[in-house]
């Protein structure tokens, strides 16, 4: 005997009914998604923000430190002799002390550079003095930190003068301009870019082109030379 139609009719209500049911559960699990990925979505928008507030300050914080060195010079290949090794070999050994041994560093660096025609004066500087070096065979690094920053620049101007001397002058960068200055040197001697410098502490590249045409770029952090690899 086949159903009756009422039974027909019930059984689709409770399917409908079932159906409903469902749909409002997905409903519920769709907005429940919906509001976690927005969510999650201003989550990463916050993240994002903090890290540029990060990278403003990393920033700010590499900017004091080198703006710590900006009267500063390295100089780098140059021969000396510190007052505390001549004093222990005339103490131990029985020698004397030459006028050079005698000398303190600032006296000593500014006799080389006077050797050279390089105008200098050790009154001009605030300090005068090696730095730390991994090999105890090679020449140490020496800092000089003058009173004013137009000492430094006249300094550097008269870099060319020391041409063949394996002495050499430059800016006292901190290591992440170091490091930007090292590969931009590198990019120069592949012929990615055209050349490269630097000038109070900030390092400047000039890209390929016409010399009407070429940029000039302050390159602030090592990932801006990637394009130009």
């Amino acid at each position: 005997m086949p159903p009756k139609k009422n039974d027909e009719i019930e059984e689709i209500k409770k399917s409908l009914d079932f159906l409903c049911e469902e749909i409002m559960t997905v409903s519920k699990q769709q907005k429940m998604i919906m509001d976690l990925m927005s969510e999650v979505k201003e989550l990463k928008k916050q993240n994002q923000e903090k890290d540029k507030r990060i990278a403003s300050l990393e920033y700010r914080v590499a900017d004091l430190e080198q703006y710590t060195r900006m009267n500063d010079i390295v100089v780098s290949g140059l021969e000396t002799r510190p007052r505390s090794y001549a004093r222990a070999v005339t103490t131990t050994v029985g020698g004397e002390l030459t006028d050079l041994d005698m000398d303190s560093m600032e006296q000593q660096v500014t006799a080389f550079f006077h050797s050279k025609g390089i105008s200098i004066s050790n009154t001009d500087m605030e300090s005068c003095y090696p730095l730390f070096r991994k090999n105890k065979n090679d020449k140490p690094a020496i800092i000089i930190r003058f009173k004013n920053r137009e000492n430094k620049t006249a300094l550097l101007r008269q870099g060319k003068k020391l041409k063949g001397s394996d002495v050499y002058v430059n800016e006292h960068l901190t290591k992440k301009n170091a490091d930007i200055a090292k590969r931009a040197r590198f990019l120069r001697k592949q012929k990615k870019i055209q050349s490269t410098w630097t000038s109070n502490c900030k390092v400047y590249i000039k890209l390929k082109g016409a010399p009407e045409e070429a940029r000039v770029l302050i390159v602030r952090c090592i990932e801006e030379l990637d394009k130009y690899q």
